[in-house]
């Protein structure tokens, strides 16, 4: 794993909408190893690995992230703003954050005072950010309408492995994808491979939407952030199941997912010694998995997460073995994927088109 490369993943500023400056290191970095870079109009970027093979194994995760989007310079200087996406207005008062603007980074701290750290119904709209300005018209020689706001905080290393940053949600899962890529190339997978960073999960999953009807995926592995279990705080485990930190990848019991992906999933982490959990959701699984699963005529999708502690604040905390694993989990899959499916139909056969087929039969000179 390059976790240089992650870090500088997580100190880019990609609020859901505005995913320009991610994605640029992400072209950047993955130039070297891809075959095939490719973007749309949304702003995803899919590498590719194989792209000439009948057999299309989309890679998704969000390259967005949660924050704030400027509306309002007051006449003393103040910035207002809306969130975008799930933000915790409460966790803001007292920071310091950083406004990525037309002209770089500006600086600022959201003013914080007892009787607002009191306030039961906070909102985004009642945050006032100082940026040093002394009036309107100074303030807006810095920052605009539309500029996107985060917390200022970086990756910083933990004890036993773990780390903590902003925007984990869901920069660890692009991460994920792309060495997932390069680790399958050096196994030799001749499956097409597309790890697709995608656009607006926070916010419409338009990216995820746009990228699957591109791609025309043989079937979708998605890779998020889920909630952990093991800290305070959180709703009764039984909803949803035991999730610890450290336990490695998480596969979910949901509807969107395809059961023999789940099981074939298992199958691959009991062969090469990783560890899996399992937790369950009742429904849509809220994640691009949603979009992608009825996208075309409709996408075989599993979804494998990250365990993540304090999801959607500027202190995000995961454990680096639960990244290798997914990473080495997935690898595995997709390498194998060609002859697994060969033996079983239901997986063969998905969208009505035998591509796996056609490809195990062109490798073994049947076709």
């Amino acid at each position: 794993m390059d976790q240089q490369f992650l870090r500088k993943l997580l100190n880019q500023i990609s609020v859901s909408g505005c995913e320009e400056s991610g994605q640029k290191v992400l072209k950047e970095y993955m130039g070297q190893y891809a075959d095939e870079i490719r973007s749309d109009e949304m702003g995803n970027v899919i590498c590719i690995a194989n792209p000439d093979s009948p057999v299309r194994i989309m890679l998704s995760a969000h390259a967005d992230e949660i924050g704030l989007l400027v509306t309002r310079i007051t006449e003393s200087g103040r910035i207002q703003a809306i969130e975008r996406g799930g933000i915790i207005p409460a966790t803001y008062p007292g920071q310091k954050v950083q406004i990525l603007t037309g002209k770089g980074i500006v600086y600022g701290a959201v003013e914080g005072y007892r009787e607002l750290y009191k306030k039961n119904d906070l909102k985004a709209a009642d945050l006032l950010i100082d940026i040093g300005a002394t009036s309107k018209e100074e303030a807006a020689r810095y920052v605009a309408l539309g500029d996107t706001i985060v917390p200022d905080t970086g990756m910083r290393e933990l004890i036993n492995g773990r780390i903590t940053a902003r925007a984990l949600d869901d920069r660890i899962g692009v991460f994920i994808i792309m060495e997932a890529l390069r680790r399958a190339q050096e196994k030799g997978c001749s499956a097409g491979v597309y790890a697709a960073a995608t656009v607006g999960e926070e916010t419409t999953k338009n990216g995820a939407y746009w990228a699957s009807t591109r791609i025309q995926p043989t079937l979708a592995i998605v890779v998020d952030v889920t909630y952990c279990t093991d800290y305070s705080g959180l709703s009764n485990p039984a909803e949803a199941g035991d999730v610890l930190l450290g336990g490695g990848p998480v596969l979910c019991n949901s509807p969107i997912v395809v059961k023999g992906l789940n099981d074939r999933m298992v199958e691959c982490a009991e062969k090469i010694g990783i560890p899996t959990q399992r937790e369950a959701a009742s429904r849509l699984s809220y994640t691009d998995a949603d979009q992608i699963h009825f996208s075309n005529q409709g996408v075989p999708t599993v979804l494998v997460s990250v365990p993540l502690r304090n999801m959607h604040t500027a202190a995000e905390v995961a454990d680096m073995s639960d990244v290798n694993g997914c990473i080495e989990l997935i690898a595995e899959f997709v390498c194998t994927y060609i002859d697994n499916a060969y033996k079983d139909a239901r997986v063969l056969c998905a969208g009505g088109t035998c591509l796996a087929r056609t490809e195990a039969e062109r490798r073994s000179g049947s076709a």
